[in-house]
């Protein structure tokens, strides 16, 4: 039996429980199976009006999001924030007071404000869904990467994970982390010294001092890209080629990990950078386009909760 879901809006993993991300894994794992078949369309949704509303730039979530919408039969309207009264001075949340006035049932958000998706709550009476804000936190990510890693490992409990790279500006970290802590996981990160959080304290991970400590004995590896757009010009500007001697993960790095070790990634991948081709192609270790197939289930499943919610 469906365990009840009772939120209206899905605006981070951190106020989520444990039941909660399972009920959304689980309906999850059903609609991956049902995108593999010829039944891909169901009307669920039918006569329910999704607004994806992007400030930032999107390839994969945008586009997921569009597709997990109208496979459940929703209608889709895809918001550009360039063409919109906002280049006329319109606030945000005015922008989103209007399009909640024309009786729309959910907005898809993706804002560079941390805290931007729950600004807007109080304000529509829509359902909203966070799909990245700031570098706070990016739920619908951490939730596909968790379905992904329990398809391959089977559970997530007393997994070790490591987590390395841009962690400071990581909204998709955050979430990992919330997430895996709630399901009983243990995560270690290892990142540049300029990126490592300020509060990582707060964070309950364990802070690896060197990428091989981070990788010994993982179970599961996620590696994470600069997230250039969120830094200074000239902030950073390690070679490329320095940056993934010390930082960047290869087959021979991985070495330290578990034999049945898998490797994630978030995208869009620096390639040569914070990982290697040979690796990011491997199918032996590589999940990463796998999870961009998890990644239109979940969206569905956290649609149809949140639109079926009380």
């Amino acid at each position: 039996m469906t365990k009840k879901f009772s939120h209206r809006h899905l605006l981070g993993i951190e106020p989520l429980s444990a039941d909660d991300i399972e009920t959304i894994l689980d309906l999850a794992g059903k609609y991956v199976k049902q995108n593999r078949s010829s039944q891909r369309f169901i009307n669920k949704l039918n006569g329910k009006t999704v607004v994806n509303t992007f400030f930032e730039t999107s390839t994969r979530t945008r586009t997921s999001f569009e597709i997990a919408a109208k496979r459940l039969g929703a209608e889709v309207i895809n918001f550009n924030a360039n063409v919109s009264s906002i280049s006329k001075g319109e606030t945000f949340l005015d922008t989103m007071r209007v399009i909640d006035a024309m009786q729309v049932d959910a907005f898809v958000i993706r804002h560079q404000e941390n805290g931007a998706p729950g600004m807007v709550v109080p304000h529509v009476q829509a359902s909203v869904l966070n799909a990245g804000d700031g570098s706070h936190e990016h739920p619908t990510q951490a939730l596909l990467d968790a379905l992904t890693i329990r398809k391959h490992k089977k559970r997530l409990d007393g997994l070790k994970v490591a987590i390395c790279g841009d962690i400071e500006h990581s909204r998709v970290a955050r979430s990992d982390v919330f997430l895996l802590n709630k399901l009983g996981s243990s995560v270690r990160i290892f990142a540049p010294p300029m990126f490592m959080p300020r509060d990582v304290k707060q964070l309950d991970v364990e802070v690896a001092p060197a990428m091989t400590d981070a990788l010994d004995g993982a179970d599961v590896v996620i590696m994470l890209r600069i997230q250039n757009e969120r830094l200074s010009a000239g902030e950073f500007s390690m070679a490329p080629a320095e940056y993934h001697k010390l930082y960047g993960l290869d087959h021979a790095k991985l070495k330290a990990a578990r034999p049945d070790v898998v490797v994630m990634h978030p995208l869009p991948m620096n390639r040569g950078v914070e990982i290697t081709d040979a690796l990011a192609d491997d199918p032996k270790y590589s999940l990463v386009f796998e999870q961009i197939e998890h990644g239109v289930a979940v969206r569905m499943a956290c649609l149809d909760l949140v639109l079926g919610a009380d």
